[in-house]
């Protein structure tokens, strides 16, 4: 014999619940999605020019010039010896004047870094050496060390937002 009808009426009503509540929960977030724009929007318009009515977006292209981190990462390297992404980043904030409490422009500042070592790696000119809280630990190479080309995924990240 099958499963009794009261059991199968609740299970036919619990899928039809689920299904209204996922459609509600998509509503909700298209209602969200839009309530933020008309926030941005309305932002814009009723901002007066001052500097601090607009959101700070910092384009880094404009701010560092070519090869200046890579110069003052490697300076900061020669300097003080073996330092993590994390660090290098804090000294490319510092030597321009950025706001060191700003965590994303820190994160965009480090993935920046890590680009700019991971060049100089394939030449040769820095090394990864070891992986501390998540972010690699950059030094130079020692006399007649040649370091590897590629990087293994395990050993240097560009995860540095932790």
């Amino acid at each position: 014999m099958g499963e009794p009808i009261a059991v199968l009426a609740l299970r036919r009503k619990r899928d039809e619940i689920s299904g209204t509540i996922a459609h509600y929960e998509r509503l909700l977030r298209e209602a969200q999605h839009d309530l933020a724009h008309v926030n941005a929007s309305l932002r814009l318009f009723e901002a007066t020019g001052e500097a601090a009515d607009l959101p700070p977006y910092v384009d880094l292209n404009r701010v560092l010039r070519r090869g200046e981190t890579t110069k003052i990462c490697m300076d900061a390297i020669t300097a003080e010896g073996p330092l993590d992404t994390r660090q290098l980043a804090l000294r490319v904030i510092r030597a321009k004047g950025l706001s060191e409490s700003d965590k994303v422009l820190a994160q965009t500042v480090a993935l920046r870094v890590v680009q700019t070592l991971r060049m100089r790696a394939r030449r040769y000119k820095v090394v990864c050496t070891t992986k501390k809280k998540g972010v690699c630990v950059w030094r130079l190479p020692m006399p007649g060390e040649r370091p590897r080309l590629l990087f293994e995924p395990d050993e240097c990240d560009a995860d540095s937002s932790r």
